[in-house]
């Protein structure tokens, strides 16, 4: 089938034959083998205003057909993925379309039924495998043997000092810490409309404070803490945003949280002041400033989000002594770092 058949499918709006519409326009789309951004977006005009008119066994259809073709219309693609596994999972398992981004929302939205597919795809990202493990686990926590805890306490950080001398106790904690890093999973994918809806002017401007602030002091160890608790990750994962010999990732993080122009560039030039010798590296700043979508910085910290919910996964989960030693020494080396700079 040509693309032109394909084309003549799509202006035949017949209103009675919905069904058959809907299965012959994916399967003509599907046929082309390098579609134009014009056909695609003939493709999601015609079959989104019919999705909700047709049977289950036409979206499995067409989500089956989707799976396997290379360029799949992404607004088609996500409005299937958020139908039931049943119909969605071809798409979870197989799609190039739908990102890590994607993957994350929807196993925030929809938990282990849609995690348990997506676990089947190949070359998942690890972070997102490990949110799945995690989901798997309703506790995280082991019941262990009685000379099994000695080691194991020297393996899992103790919560407190009461807590560590009650096993039973210990435990529960854990299970509880587990439960609040899925509910926080959830939680931190909602949707940009959502977050913006949610969100007060006044909160944005103690933030802009805090950062501004603690950026001014000199001290790095205030500043990533400041920077921490604004983006909802942790000291290590904000300590690497400022590692780097450019501020590309201060300036994703900064436009995520939706400061102006003069606010964000406040913050960036007492972090780098060495970047910015003459006027041009300032409006080559602006530039890149504007030029950033909110949206591409908000899929950013996203990504940063689930990193460190994974860590927190991974710090509760009993795992061999290879992951749990590697983990426990990043978190010391974290830990150090901001002792040492809050000496300064």
């Amino acid at each position: 089938m040509s693309s032109s058949d394909f084309r003549q499918i799509a202006v035949r709006k017949d209103s009675g034959k919905a069904e058959r519409l809907f299965r012959a326009a994916v399967s003509a789309f599907c046929s082309l083998t390098r579609p134009s951004r014009r056909e695609i977006g003939q493709l999601e005009d015609l079959t989104l205003p019919l999705f909700n008119d047709v049977s289950v066994e036409s979206r499995r259809y067409v989500a089956a057909a989707l799976s396997e073709c290379e360029y799949a219309p992404a607004a088609l693609v996500r409005r299937l993925c958020e139908e039931p596994v049943d119909i969605a999972a071809p798409l979870l398992i197989r799609s190039r379309a739908v990102t890590d981004i994607d993957l994350i929302a929807l196993i925030g939205r929809h938990g282990l039924p849609h995690a348990r597919a997506i676990a089947r795809r190949k070359d998942l990202n690890p972070t997102i495998a490990d949110l799945i493990r995690a989901l798997e686990r309703p506790t995280l926590v082991r019941v262990r043997e009685p000379h099994a805890n000695a080691a194991a306490a020297d393996k899992i950080a103790p919560l407190s000092t009461e807590t560590a001398a009650d096993e039973p106790a210990r435990e529960q904690a854990l299970g509880i810490a587990a439960e609040n890093a899925r509910h926080r999973l959830r939680s931190m994918m909602r949707t940009g409309d959502e977050a913006s809806a949610n969100a007060d002017p006044f909160t944005g401007a103690d933030i802009y404070v805090k950062l501004r602030e603690t950026a001014l002091t000199g001290n790095a160890a205030f500043f990533l803490t400041a920077l921490a608790d604004a983006l909802d990750i942790d000291f290590s994962t904000a300590r690497s945003l400022i590692a780097n010999q450019n501020y590309a990732s201060l300036l994703a993080a900064l436009r995520s949280l939706d400061l102006s122009e003069d606010r964000a560039f406040l913050i960036t030039v007492a972090v780098y002041p060495s970047q910015f010798p003459h006027p041009q590296a300032i409006r080559t700043f602006l530039d890149r400033y504007r030029l950033l979508h909110r949206e591409a910085a908000v899929d950013k910290v996203r990504l940063w989000k689930a990193e460190t919910v994974a860590r927190v996964v991974r710090d509760a989960m009993p795992a061999n002594s290879d992951s749990r030693t590697a983990s426990n020494s990043d978190d010391a080396e974290a830990s150090s770092g901001l002792r040492a700079s809050s000496r300064k």
